[in-house]
């Protein structure tokens, strides 16, 4: 086995197999879209490559189905639960990065009022969008994806009250 250099892409894929068991590398995606997919951006293409790269170094276990379209399906391993569990441990002091089309706009000029008058029913849509993934959430679902949820729920408020506060 050789020693790779571990990135949040590998984490993401190490964490959502983890939760959601052994899956494809189009299951992976599915399963960002879901829930990381809201708060951190990759490239899909990324979920294709990342997990051989990972089965490689032994951190996940790859084969393939015997019949139909031979689908390469992945699971961890012990090596990648090792790496996942040591990974959550370490602590960070890196902040979020907000890449926002409509504050770079605001900064570069755009008329406020304008922008907001787009931005509050969008921020609004996503807010609902939240609430309504929270409110189905079933009961099993663990702390962690809880508790991001809920941080995205608090920051589509503050967006809408920012936006609100532009347009008055």
């Amino acid at each position: 086995m050789q020693g790779i250099r571990l990135t949040p892409t590998s984490y993401i894929v190490l964490g959502l197999l983890e939760l959601g068991g052994e899956s494809t590398p189009y299951g992976l995606k599915q399963l960002v879209a879901g829930s990381v997919g809201y708060f951190w951006t990759l490239q899909h293409a990324q979920l294709y490559t990342e997990p051989a790269r990972l089965a490689e170094a032994g951190y996940v276990k790859e084969k393939r189905e015997d019949s139909g379209r031979r689908r390469k399906l992945y699971s961890i391993t012990g090596r990648g639960r090792r790496a996942l569990d040591e990974w959550r441990t370490e602590t960070t002091t890196d902040l979020a990065e907000l890449r926002e089309p409509a504050l770079l706009k605001l900064f570069f000029g755009a008329d406020p009022g304008a922008l907001a008058a787009v931005q509050i029913p969008a921020n609004r849509a996503r807010l609902a969008e939240y609430e309504a993934i929270r409110d189905s959430m079933p009961d099993d679902v663990p702390a962690g994806p809880r508790q991001a949820l809920e941080m995205g729920i608090r920051f589509e408020r503050a967006a809408i009250a920012f936006w609100e506060e532009l347009a008055d």
